[in-house]
């Protein structure tokens, strides 16, 4: 009876909050003045200081707590008292914070990720997540004034998803299992898809717990965009007084999808994989179709005594030099011989004599016919000579055939 008469809402101010009270959360700390009296707690949490609040908030820890604050924080909660908490992107990882451990108890638990809009609409960063269709219980948009003509009890739901538009600034999605209700969530057009933002619990006997994966979305930057500050009304109604009943339909099967991770494709395209080989299409066993020896690497086969020499010796070898492709002159292998030598006669002058009957020889083949003493210039020359003479001799053979052919002896 004390707490329920009781008007004091305390900010925590002594886990290094990414807001306070005082620090980005005035216009909050306005409203709330107009019927609660709102305080800021920089130390440790204790039973005797929160043995009056009404309401503890905590909007983006960023220190862990201690298992004796966290004791006291269930404690509270068993004994009627009510908590907001916020985080952001990033979830525990980013915020080095351990309030997933109560939590966890209760049902619900910040994810480690981010909430992404893949389409642009109106707010320029990816991360200002504009959810249009994001309402899970249609009590939430009742309670916001914002109810859907047409609306049959048991059907329709996805026409009142529509009822609220709101802007999810750089938040984490939430997982959410009974008795813990999932009444936000990230819509059709952010992702991931379908995945809970914000989440109550209430039990028979204790008070309620209301969990946001954006402390930024009730901050004064964000709080006046959208319709953040109906949302905003609606949770601290819910916390503040029994006004709000979830509708139980609803909170029994609520329209969000399986939370999936997708593979790391980058890691993944590092490690060796076995391919399947060629044959049966439906073998019995299918591992039998796996060959894991060809990327083992063992010294099973090598002397126990000798192994580590052996390894030393194949590893400290150096890797073969590269090829002097630098030195490989293309145009001279495959240009004509008359286009190389006269590639070579521009070159030369009439002081390379020597040098020019030399290549020469090498051009059209001569070079590889002599001995290896006689690939001078003289030799290069007498060898052409008689190759010329050998084929004069030939021409006057096949010319004097052809007279007497042509005038036969009388």
């Amino acid at each position: 009876m004390e707490r329920e008469n009781s008007n004091l809402v305390i900010f925590s101010a002594s886990k290094r909050e990414l807001f306070t009270s005082n620090n980005g959360y005035k216009s909050m700390q306005k409203k709330l003045r107009a019927q609660w009296k709102v305080l800021s707690m920089k130390e440790e949490l204790s039973v005797e200081k929160l043995k009056s609040v009404k309401l503890w908030i905590t909007a983006g820890p960023r220190e862990k707590f201690t298992a004796s604050e966290l004791e006291v924080l269930k404690h509270y909660l068993d004994g009627g008292g009510n908590i907001l908490v916020m985080l952001g992107e990033g979830g525990e990882n980013k915020y080095d914070t351990n309030i997933n451990f109560l939590l966890e108890e209760f049902g619900i638990m910040v994810n480690n990720d981010a909430v992404v809009r893949n389409v642009y609409y109106k707010y320029f960063h990816p991360k200002e997540a504009l959810v249009s269709n994001g309402v899970l219980n249609r009590e939430i948009s009742r309670a916001a004034g914002k109810v859907v003509t047409g609306i049959i009890e048991d059907e329709n739901i996805g026409n009142n998803a529509q009822a609220l538009t709101f802007v999810y600034p750089y938040g984490a999605t939430l997982g959410v299992m009974k008795p813990a209700v999932a009444v936000l969530s990230t819509g059709s057009v952010c992702f991931p898809l379908n995945r809970p933002v914000l989440a109550f619990y209430q039990g028979k006997e204790s008070g309620k717990l209301a969990v946001l994966g954006s402390c930024h979305m009730f901050s004064d930057q964000y709080i006046d965009k959208e319709e953040n500050s109906k949302i905003m009304d609606v949770v601290l109604q819910w916390l503040m007084s029994e006004t709000i009943q979830l509708n139980q339909i609803d909170a029994e099967d609520p329209e969000i999808t399986d939370y999936t991770m997708l593979p790391d494709t980058g890691c993944l395209s590092e490690q060796l994989r076995v391919c399947l080989q060629e044959g049966d299409e439906n073998p019995r066993d299918f591992t039998s179709l796996f060959d894991m020896s060809l990327f083992n690497f063992s010294t099973d086969t090598l002397p126990h005594k000798t192994s580590l020499q052996c390894l030393q010796t194949c590893f400290s070898k150096h890797d073969l030099p590269p090829p002097m492709l630098d030195l490989f002159d293309l145009d001279e292998a495959f240009s004509s011989e008359e286009v190389r030598l006269a590639q070579l006669t521009n070159k030369c002058t009439d002081d390379d004599l020597e040098f020019y009957v030399r290549k020469c020889g090498e051009i059209f083949g001569v070079t590889p016919k002599l001995d290896k003493d006689q690939r001078d210039a003289k030799h290069i020359l007498e060898h052409i000579f008689f190759q010329v003479v050998e084929f004069k001799k030939l021409n006057q053979e096949h010319n004097i055939d052809v007279e007497a052919q042509a005038f036969p002896a009388v």
